[in-house]
């Protein structure tokens, strides 16, 4: 308790002696304990009423605070002043207590003053002091001390983060550098080689190594400094075995280790007692969870290893392994590549474990023996256009214009039917002239037949003959002004409502007709399935239109001429429909399929590869 705790207090000179003192030590602190010491005795040298003062620091890697610092006495016990601290510590503010740890103390009681340490959210300590009784002012002079005073630990605190953060920083450009330096080389000789001279240069290493996983064995693949060197030596033997020790272990090693971490690394001490190094370090090089090789530096005179360079070499062998075992990858055969993708593969499936593999290559292997022993139709597939057997066209009879339309694309139109009309005005006046002409000239005739006049009897009757031939051909044209359609059918082609007016020239194709009830298919054959077809075969056919209307048809007729498209060619191939549809439209795609006999089902599956192989092959070969 408080009040069984003993007392010490100071003289007015002796005070200003230890003051002076402790500011002579705070100002040339050598560590953070005699700076936090030094802090604490000018606190309290400040507050008269000090008694005693402790101060916690910490969270340690367990989450403890512990004492930095005690005053006047730093063998004194201060373990009643320790829940107070933990009190601040836990609720973050300053307390003014009683002995009790509870009430709030009275003039004539000690007062415990409680303050925590925090800067930017983070809690850094807390400092305790015990008060002598006294009256409240000075009190809350105690108090505003204690708050002004911890700005000096503020700012050392602050100070620290920076540095940290900094370090870190530090760190971490260097890791992004070596990064670089790794992905900047294609291969993997070079990249390893330039890895490690950049670690032993930034490092302040003698040497550094790196080796990658050979069946079970560490080969050394590059050294610092070395451009060649022979695997064999006395050096490059030690530094392989050290790595396997790594693998072995699984874990990074430090030599010498730090205490309470010795993890046996017999290897490591036989390599620094050749080499007479103080300080080696080995990462594993991790990919996708698995150490594939190990890191190395080693240092003959210097600073062993502290714990940022561990975690900054972790680090790199986080992100130095992917990227090396990739381009240690990359450099192998396509050969020797394949080789151990079918060894491994071999091995998982003959070996004791992967039941599933096992399982899926049973099903595989039965699926092949059945459809190597079970026979299928075999189907030529191609692509298929619905054209009309008949198509006739409705051409402009001669130049004028558009006047009238009366169907497009699409509908569906009878024997007669008005297609469109052309504008006649010009052939109508056409008509008036030549009519008037025709009829002078038979007045002329009669005037001549009257008089007897023979010769220009001959004259105008050539003349009326004349006039009436071209009336006649104005008349014709008149006729076929209005184009109608031939036969009942279906309008192919053909819309003239956007060209109203327009002229057009005679010869021209309006419209497209094509009869409802005749249709034929063609079918677009590759050549590679052409040699198998022949007339008289039949197969199905399933429009785009009306996919669930199957319709089966006839081929007729295989034409010898093939035509290029999308970069193959195909062969025209005619059949007739069986049992055409209603809904069956002119231009309709789809997919024809063309029976051409039993084959086994290995054979359809396989043989378009094995055609192609075949070709490739004969391509090649001398």
């Amino acid at each position: 308790m408080a009040s069984t705790a003993p007392i010490y207090s100071l003289a007015g000179e002796a005070r200003t002696r230890a003051e002076s003192a402790a500011w002579a030590r705070f100002s040339a602190a050598k560590d953070a304990q005699e700076f936090c010491a030094s802090w604490l005795a000018i606190l309290c040298s400040q507050v008269e009423r000090a008694s005693a003062a402790l101060l916690l620091l910490g969270p340690d890697h367990q989450g403890a605070y512990a004492a930095a610092a005690v005053w006047p006495d730093s063998a004194r016990s201060m373990q009643y002043l320790a829940p107070v601290g933990e009190k601040v510590l836990k609720q973050r503010r300053g307390l003014v207590v009683a002995p009790d740890g509870a009430s709030a103390p009275t003039r004539d009681q000690p007062a415990y003053v409680g303050y925590p340490i925090e800067v930017s959210g983070t809690l850094y300590g807390a400092v305790v002091l015990d008060l002598l009784p006294g009256p409240e002012p000075e009190l809350q002079r105690a108090l505003r001390l204690v708050h002004w005073a911890s700005a000096w630990l503020v700012d050392q605190f602050r100070q620290r983060v920076l540095q940290e953060r900094d370090l870190r920083l530090g760190r971490l450009g260097l890791a992004t550098d070596v990064v670089a330096t790794a992905i900047q080389e294609r291969r993997f000789a070079p990249s390893a080689l330039a890895v490690v001279n950049e670690l032993a240069s930034r490092l302040q290493c003698d040497r550094a190594s790196v080796g990658f996983d050979a069946s079970g064995s560490i080969e050394v693949q590059a050294l610092s400094h070395t451009a060649t060197f022979d695997p064999k030596t006395n050096l490059v033997r030690l530094i392989a075995e050290a790595m396997e020790e790594v693998l072995d272990l699984d874990v990074a090693v430090l030599f010498p280790a730090q205490p309470g971490e010795e993890l046996g690394a017999i290897a490591h001490a036989e390599l620094a007692r050749e080499f007479k190094d103080t300080a080696i370090l080995s990462v594993p090089l991790v990919e996708s969870g698995h150490a594939v090789g190990v890191l190395t530096l080693e240092r003959v005179g210097g600073e062993p290893f502290d714990a940022g360079e561990l975690e900054l070499c972790k680090t790199l062998g986080l992100l130095l392994g992917p990227i090396l075992a990739l381009k240690r990858e990359n450099d192998r055969g396509e050969l020797l590549r394949l080789h151990e993708a079918f060894s491994g593969a071999t091995r998982d499936f003959f070996g004791p474990r992967h039941p599933g593999l096992k399982l899926i290559g049973l099903f595989v292997g039965g699926l092949v023996l059945f459809c190597s022993l079970v026979s299928g139709e075999y189907r030529v597939s191609a692509k298929t256009v619905i054209e009309g057997a008949v198509q006739r066209a409705a051409v402009a009879p001669f130049q004028g214009y558009i006047a009238e339309a009366l169907v497009r694309a699409g509908d569906v139109v009878k024997k007669g039917q008005v297609l469109c009309r052309l504008d006649d005005k010009d052939l109508r006046l056409e008509q008036a002239k030549l009519t008037s002409e025709r009829d002078q000239a038979l007045a002329k005739y009669r005037q001549a037949l009257g008089s007897q006049d023979r010769a220009s009897m001959a004259v105008t009757a050539a003349q009326v003959n004349q006039s009436q031939a071209q009336l006649s051909l104005v008349e014709e044209k008149l006729a076929r002004a209005t184009l109608v359609a031939p036969f009942d059918g279906i309008v192919a082609s053909g819309d003239l409502n956007q060209l109203l007016g327009t002229p057009v020239d005679t010869g021209k194709v309006l419209f497209e007709i094509t009869p409802l009830d005749a249709y034929r298919v063609i079918l677009k054959v590759d050549e590679r399935d052409i040699a198998e077809l022949k007339a008289g075969q039949r197969g199905e056919l399933a429009l785009s239109g009306i996919p669930h209307d199957v319709m089966r048809f006839a081929v007729k007729q295989i034409t010898p001429v093939s035509t290029a498209q999308d970069g193959r060619n195909y062969f025209r191939v005619e059949a007739h429909l069986d049992n055409p549809s209603e809904r069956l439209r002119p231009g309709m795609e789809g997919v024809g399929k063309i029976s051409v006999g039993d084959r086994r089902l290995i054979w359809i599956w396989t043989h378009p590869l094995v055609d192609y192989l075949r070709v490739w092959l004969w391509k090649w070969m001398p």
